[in-house]
């Protein structure tokens, strides 16, 4: 018994001196760590701080692209990312859960508005492992009007995350030149809006800015907590950049493409608008295009072809070479050759007119007006080979222009053997882009000083500032101001002599100065009616202001239609409603009805209806009040006859009636009334979803619906009646 007693007594006092060490051991490193705030050596407040630290972006907005009128066509937009929260510690309140509560309930919903099967929404509401999901492209990029669809679900645990992304809010609108820009994300990074195309690429690094970020203490749910600092860096947003393109030319331009595409469809289409005397563009594009919204159409022509592709020019080369033989005084115009053929040498065959038996001996004039290979091929002889090749490089063939967008290629002389000599000065074998013929123009334009074409007019920094300005420059004077004159002069023959070939492309009250061109295509062993045509014409001819070059590659003709015809529908009407709008007075019939838009807010609206119908102008009132307090376009503007002009009173905001509206004219009517327009289709307003003078309510969104002229004549014959509640999908 006392044995028992005396060994529990051991156990008892060595168990008391282990708990005492180790109770020592713990008030010692307690001290220590209070002392030193340390930890092998990791300093605890630090990681304290670490743990409870937050840090978040703060988005740079990109810069927005304007045109030469400071119009929009490539800016940040609201969009909104989809986001389902799985954490159930989020839920304070059982009755007003704030996670997702059925997940195969909500995963039937979503599937019904996002571009994702039920199956794969159940997959990502059903990890365990994560406290919140997203829906990869399908949840990102959602439109207002798709997220209050979903909100009126009242899905427990559905939120979305506002965001941005690029809206071009012109829809199809010198897709090329512009590009696009897309949302990516790398893996652990934040997500950013890269440029992939166009300016939009070549400028990218102005144009995205740099982001900010705020850093905060938090809980885990990333709430601030009280008392919390906050350390912000502001973000840089982006550089504007300010295009030369003018919104209303190249939109005469983008409209009269899509007509000639539709009714002649040609593999492609190419046009150029420029200020003779700047080399400014004022407007560009090409079919087949591409919605940069969408990216639909992209794959049909990933290239910008007015400066990534080079063609043989056919005809309009002669413009040069007649210029080459004239500063050479090389050129009679009273002297006369025999047409039909040219032989170059006994290896090579013949150089025959198109004309293949000639018309006899004419004049040099006559050879000019009527596109005689054969008199081109005598002057080449007149003025000698090595001078044309000198001549060809004063005007800058084979030489990139320097444009400001990427991958211009130079395009290529063969000069190499006699026939190649003999064929380059009537545009055949040699290759050039439609920028290095719009250059080239302009020393025939503008007293024979060649003007460097240019799109970007100038660069703003945030703070409204100009970082960098483009100015008109001279990159050469191949020609002499009396030979640019009389070339100017000839080609005027070519428009108005009974022997010209270029009689279809007479306006009305404007004289033009240009050259046809058809060239055979060799891609395909220049098969028999594989033909792309082309006119390269300066309007007024006396005093050009506008160059236009258009290319029609391979149309589709009918029975008595000819190739100059889808060529001249395009340049007519872009030349002829680019000079009225910029107020160039025609010389044979009266002054276009264009009028400088005063400022309306200070006239009644009985004054405001006479002004503008007395003009040829259509007034559109917005609201039923009697004041006006705002008006579109803005006071100065020049407008032309059968433009809308819309004016808002001062009553309530109604939503007019759209119906046969352009896409212009709804964005004019949108920005007016603050009110954000989602729009689908191409063409003309066929249907909106807010009926005509409706009062607008807060948070209304405006949805349009645009079908081409083809569109709505085969729904016509068709008998199919468009829904009123038809809606673009997201």
């Amino acid at each position: 018994m006392n044995v028992n007693k005396k060994n529990r007594n051991i156990g008892a006092a060595i168990l008391f001196i282990f708990f005492g060490l180790l109770f020592f051991i713990l008030v010692v490193r307690f001290i220590s760590i209070q002392y030193s705030g340390e930890v092998k050596g990791t300093v605890l407040s630090a990681k304290a701080a670490q743990l409870y630290l937050q840090t978040e972006t703060i988005k740079a907005k990109r810069g927005t692209i304007y045109d030469h009128n400071k119009e929009p066509i490539a800016e940040d937009s609201s969009s909104y990312t989809l986001v389902a929260i799985l954490d159930e510690n989020l839920t304070t309140d059982p009755e007003h859960p704030r996670h997702v509560v059925d997940p195969q309930y909500t995963a039937v919903e979503l599937a019904k508005h996002i571009d994702m099967s039920e199956q794969e929404i159940y997959q990502r509401l059903t990890k365990p492992e994560r406290k919140q999901v997203e829906f990869g492209k399908a949840g990102r990029d959602l439109s207002h009007n798709l997220k209050k669809a979903i909100e009126q679900l009242k899905l427990p645990g559905i939120s979305f995350m506002k965001d941005s992304k690029r809206y071009y809010p012109n829809g199809i609108f010198a897709s090329h030149l512009i590009g696009y820009a897309q949302k990516e994300q790398e893996e652990g990074k934040p997500s950013e809006i890269i440029g992939k195309m166009g300016l939009e690429k070549s400028y990218d690094t102005m144009l995205k800015g740099e982001d900010g970020s705020i850093q905060y203490e938090g809980d885990i749910w990333n709430y601030i907590l009280p008392n919390s600092s906050k350390q912000v860096v502001e973000p840089k947003h982006g550089h504007d950049i300010y295009l030369t393109i003018d919104k209303k030319i190249q939109t005469f331009l983008e409209d009269m493409m899509s007509q000639v595409s539709e009714r002649y469809t040609p593999e492609r289409v190419m046009a150029i608008v420029a200020e003779a005397k700047t080399g400014k563009i004022l407007a560009m594009a090409q079919r087949p295009t591409f919605h940069p919204d969408t990216r639909e159409g992209i794959d049909q022509s990933w290239h910008n072809e007015l400066v990534e592709t080079s063609f043989e020019p056919g005809s309009t080369m002669k413009i040069f070479s007649l210029a080459t033989a004239i500063e050479e005084n090389k050129f009679n115009p009273n002297d006369k050759f025999k047409s039909g053929s040219y032989l170059v040498d006994q290896k090579s065959g013949p150089i025959r007119d198109h004309n293949r038996n000639g018309w006899g001996e004419i004049t040099y004039l006559e050879g000019v007006q009527r596109s005689s290979n054969v008199a081109f091929a005598y002057l080449l002889e007149k003025m000698g080979t090595e001078t044309w090749r000198e001549y060809m490089g004063k005007f800058k063939f084979g030489v990139k222009t320097g444009i400001d967008l990427p991958n211009e290629v130079p395009g290529k002389i063969l000069y190499d053997w006699p026939i190649e000599k003999v064929t380059s000065v009537y545009g055949q074998g040699t290759t050039v882009t439609a920028m290095q013929m719009i250059q080239a123009m302009t020393a025939i334009a503008n007293d024979g000083k060649m003007m460097k074409p240019y799109v970007v007019e100038k660069i703003v920094d945030p703070n409204d500032d100009t970082v960098e300005t483009f100015e008109p420059e001279m990159v050469g004077e191949p020609i002499s101001k009396k030979t640019a004159k009389e070339v100017m002069s000839i080609l005027e023959t070519v428009i108005t002599s009974e022997n010209g070939t270029g009689k279809s492309y007479q306006l009305e009250g404007y004289k033009v100065a240009g050259k046809t061109g058809t060239a055979q295509i060799s891609d395909r062993g220049y098969i028999e009616g594989n033909y792309l045509y082309s006119f390269l014409g300066a309007a007024p001819a006396d005093d050009p202001e506008l160059i236009m070059y258009v290319v029609v590659d391979r149309p589709k003709l009918e029975e008595g239609d000819h190739g100059s015809d889808p060529v001249s529908i395009i340049f007519n009407t872009v030349m002829e409603n680019s000079l009225k709008y910029l107020n160039i007075e025609p010389e044979d019939i009266p002054n276009a009805n264009i009028l400088s838009l005063p400022d309306l807010t200070d006239m009644s609206l009985q004054e405001v209806n006479q002004l503008l119908e007395e003009n040829g102008l259509v007034p559109i009132i917005i609201g039923n009040g009697e004041k006006i307090i705002g008006q579109s376009p803005q006071k100065g503007s020049a407008v032309i006859e059968g433009e809308k002009v819309i004016v808002q009173t001062d009553g309530d905001r109604t939503i007019p009636n759209m119906i046969g509206w352009s896409k212009r004219d709804v964005l004019k009517a949108s920005r007016l009334l603050g009110i954000e327009v989602n729009m689908t289709g191409e063409g003309y307003v066929a249907n909106q979803n807010l009926q005509p003078d409706r009062i607008l309510a807060e948070g209304d969104v405006l949805v349009v619906t645009f079908e081409t002229p083809k569109e709505a004549l085969e729904r016509e014959e068709t008998g199919s009646k468009m829904d009123d509640d038809e809606t673009p999908s997201d």
